[in-house]
């Protein structure tokens, strides 16, 4: 029996939560600390009962499902109540339980809408006929609202079947891998059931109603945790957490306040979960950085880093001149050199030896370089990408001096917009540090690297491989007369021999590694006497350097250094040294120093092909008085004339914009770039301020319009080529890209950003032909693609292409003036095509050259022989 009804007294809540069609949580008024709580039944009403879980603590626990129309109970009062102010009576209270039952008013007093009288006009719940008074109007009129709800057949009431509104719950997820990637990077719609803790939630996935217990990443807000006895005690700040997160989604609509909850210093950024978070990782570092700077709840004793940096020089560019080992660089300034470390990332190290090699490891001369596993893997990634490359750097710490290692300067560096540390990373040359929690002092890139290491990871790359490390056996000859004895013959025999310069002792003394015969060798090179650095002796004497002595290593170092060269060697000194000429990019270093003026010609090169060029060159250095020829006399003047160039040379500087699958490129005028930029953000502007209406616009091919490029969702201006159904071919004019879109993303572009001609032109290279073969053909178009892909050139059209055809090109990098051509008949991916126009004969003849190197060689199109012989037709080669 419930006690009899007392007098109602109005009370105001918020509704925290629905538990079910007919029962909620209701949340008072607190001056301090989490607020009061309390649970309302809506009186002389039934709701169908809610699914629930087996609990696994009960033995004779089973699941349960829906009553029909439970779950749509449910939701009408957790769409209307929950976070919404009520006010609410209580007609009576259960004895035992405790349970109160009353009614509840949306709003602020009791003229509000009556919930219980709108879950039943709905047909969402039963009246409970027998404890209504028939002597009180507002109870029978629930009894009329019902009949109403019958014969309109609403909710429950209505004719289909009841088993089409009872959910089927996956209490359970039976693989948890599989569901987060088939999910992955996708939103998906949910309501929170319960808040465990501050980052920690569970969930009904909609409409699929799969219950997952959902942990926000990237951050880590107070728990539970166990005192020395073993109980449960929350760190500070953990109820206040729980309830900031609980507010605001418990059964809302699921949303990320992951945000909003490091800015009020109810939790920290964690690096092991940051990694996976895709987008937005900055903003979660700089809400908590807020948090810190005001010093807020758990940051509340929070002190900064010592700031060891004193930095004059925050961010500069620079020119890369030699990778050291897998995370530091050198990098030419204006007039200096400085060296810089990878922020955050640690290179290969050795492994740990097993204790009986540890004498044999000591008495072994150690090669970092060759004996670490992926360190000289790490080296040639830095190497190939970045050697003779101007980069952006940005320094994020300084690291001082520590155990007898100097102080270091830890950046982020970029090229091409490219995180180089990030590239490393990610292909499993390096790994990443962890700091401890408070240690500010990081790569302000620190979540991608993080990121970068799991992609690593996860593909089972470089040092994450479960495969055995790449070893390199490394004969060392220099200085071993009888090693050098027996490489010599085979070496003269090879003719031009790769090499990388690894070493700079002098300017005209360079340690080499040749990866085709795994050696080291020391080279002196031919035909000339340089200018000698400062040296130590062996016993121990020091002789200073001859005039431009620095001056020669500095000019060979940054020619040479950790560039790739061809050596050719001629014979051996005394000490097991072998001598002979080098090249760099087709360049002779011994004509090269000479023409600096930084050496003489030595008599030995009076035998040689190259001795006329280094007289030519000494002379001219000693017309000009360059270095060591400043105070020499000149006897006679020697007139050298040029003859008449007659082919046009105009070099353009431009930017590689797209490459297609014809071996054509667009490319944009650098000079233009600055217009370009304002163009595309007065179009986004014009955009946002006056979106156009889907399906207005009426795509045709040839007309230029607005398109949204689907990589970033951004609009651009772009030329129609083609229509088929509902889907449009677009080439975005000032880019070259092209791409195949819906015909109702389209919009009409406004007049004012049609005056500008398009920006990208396309272009073929000069003097050369595509290969026929299409596997030899893709390989063309990759190498070019990656040769010039975003960068910026400098272009000379060559010859026109006709009407309708885009014009033939010769191509040069910016920085090196590297022909493009050249580098891709030399590598054996195109062929010479042999114009007969006068002014191109000594374009041509460079090109025929180095197509004459690639068929010696046997690259790629030229690996089974000249394919172009007679008889390749018998093996079903056809030009």
């Amino acid at each position: 029996m419930s006690t009899p009804p007392a007098p109602a007294v109005i009370q105001r809540a918020v509704v925290k939560q629905v538990l079910s069609g007919d029962t909620v949580v209701l949340r008072g008024q607190s001056k301090g600390g989490p607020p009061p709580e309390r649970t309302v039944c809506l009186s002389n009403i039934t709701a169908p009962k809610l699914a629930r879980r087996a609990n696994p603590n009960v033995e004779s626990s089973v699941e349960t499902k829906d009553e029909p129309w439970a779950w749509e109970a449910r939701e009408f009062l957790r769409k209307k109540l929950v976070g919404k102010e009520v006010v609410f009576t209580v007609e009576y209270k259960v004895p035992g339980t405790g349970r109160e039952y009353g009614v509840i008013y949306l709003g602020k007093d009791t003229t509000g809408e009556n919930i219980t009288e709108s879950l039943i006009s709905e047909g969402l719940v039963d009246v409970r006929k027998t404890g209504l008074k028939a002597d009180d109007p507002a109870q029978q009129r629930l009894a009329q609202l019902e009949d109403a709800a019958r014969a309109a057949g609403k909710g429950k009431h209505a004719e289909e079947e009841a088993s089409k509104h009872v959910r089927n719950i996956k209490w359970t997820i039976e693989n948890p891998r599989h569901f987060v990637d088939s999910h992955h990077n996708k939103p998906l719609d949910a309501v929170i059931e319960h808040v465990r803790d501050g980052c920690t939630v569970r969930a009904f996935i909609l409409p699929t109603f799969e219950y997952v217990t959902v942990m926000l990443a990237g951050i880590k807000c107070p728990m539970n945790k166990q005192d020395t006895d073993g109980k449960q005690v929350p760190e500070p700040f953990m109820e206040e957490a729980k309830f900031f997160t609980e507010s605001r989604l418990l059964q809302k609509d699921a949303g990320n306040i992951t945000e909003f909850l490091l800015k009020e210093g109810f939790a920290r950024c964690v690096d092991w979960s940051m990694g996976v978070v895709t987008q937005g990782a900055d903003k979660l570092r700089a809400a908590e950085k807020v948090a810190k700077d005001k010093r807020l709840r758990i940051w509340k004793d929070y002190k900064p880093s010592e700031a060891s940096l004193n930095i004059k020089d925050k961010s500069f560019s620079g020119k890369v001149v030699e990778v050291v080992n897998g995370d530091a660089l050198v990098v030419k300034l204006e007039d200096s050199f400085k060296k810089v470390f990878l922020a955050s990332i640690r290179p290969p190290r050795l492994p740990d030896a097993p204790e009986g090699s540890v004498k044999e490891a000591a008495n072994k001369r150690t090669r970092p370089l060759y004996d670490i596993p992926y360190m000289f893997e790490a080296r040639e990634f830095l190497r190939k990408k970045l050697i003779g490359k101007k980069v952006s750097v940005e320094v994020d710490y300084i690291q001082p001096a520590n155990q007898g290692f100097p102080e270091k300067t830890c950046c982020t560096i970029t090229i091409g917009g490219i995180n180089v540390a990030e590239a490393l990373v990610s292909k499993g040359l390096a790994t990443v540090i962890r700091y401890r929690q408070d240690d500010d002092q990081r790569s302000s890139h620190y979540d991608e690297l993080l990121a970068a290491e799991s992609r690593a990871q996860k593909k089972g790359v470089g040092l994450h491989s479960k495969k055995e490390a790449p070893i390199h056996r490394v004969a060392d000859v220099s200085g071993d007369v009888a090693k050098a004895k027996q490489f010599l013959p085979f070496l003269q025999r090879a003719g031009k021999s790769e090499a990388i310069v690894e070493f700079i002792a002098s300017g005209s003394r360079l340690r080499l590694y040749l990866p085709k015969e795994t050696c080291l060798i020391t080279l002196l090179i031919s035909g000339i006497d340089c200018a000698k650095a400062a040296r130590t002796l062996p016993n121990g004497q020091t002789v200073p350097a001859d005039p431009y002595g620095e001056e020669a290593v500095l000019f060979t170092k940054e020619m040479c250094l950790q560039r790739e060269v061809e050596v050719e060697v001629e014979g051996i000194d005394k000490g097991g040294n072998f001598i002979g000429w080098l090249f760099v990019d087709g360049v002779n270093l011994s004509v090269a120093l000479v023409e600096a003026g930084l050496a003489k010609v030595h008599f030995t090169a009076e035998k040689s092909s190259f001795y006329k060029t280094l007289l030519e060159k000494e002379a001219k250095a000693k017309e000009e008085k360059l270095k060591i020829w400043a105070n020499f006399v000149e006897e006679k003047e020697v007139k050298v004339e040029e003859e008449p160039v007659e082919r046009k040379i105009n070099y353009n500087k431009v930017i590689v914009t797209e490459v297609t699958d014809s071996l054509t490129f667009f490319a944009q005028n650098v000079d233009n770039g600055s217009v370009l930029e304002k163009l595309m953000d007065d179009l986004r502007q014009e955009m946002e301020s006056n979106p156009p209406l889907p399906g207005a616009f009426t795509a045709r091919k040839g007309e230029t319009c607005a398109a949204r490029f689907s990589q970033d969702n951004q609009w651009y201006r772009a030329k129609v080529e083609k229509v088929e159904g509902g889907t449009a071919s677009v080439l975005f004019i000032d880019y070259g890209n092209r791409e195949k879109t819906s015909v109702s993303g389209l919009a009409a572009l406004p007049g004012s950003f049609r005056t500008l001609p398009p920006q990208a032109t396309e272009y073929a290279l000069a003097c050369v032909a595509v290969p026929n073969d299409e596997e030899a053909k893709q390989d063309a178009v990759d190498a070019l693609y990656n040769d010039i892909l975003n960068k910026t050139m400098l272009l000379n059209v060559e010859y026109r292409g006709g009407s309708g055809s885009p014009d033939f090109v010769s191509l040069k990098h910016a920085e090196t003036e590297e022909d493009v051509v050249t580098g891709l008949v030399t590598e054996g991916y195109l062929t010479v095509e042999p114009r007969k126009e006068k002014r191109l004969a000594k374009l041509v003849s460079d090109y025929q050259k180095a197509q004459e190197e690639a068929k010696r060689l046997r690259k790629n199109l030229w690996r089974y022989g000249d394919f172009r012989e007679d008889d390749a037709r018998e093996f079903g080669y056809t030009r």
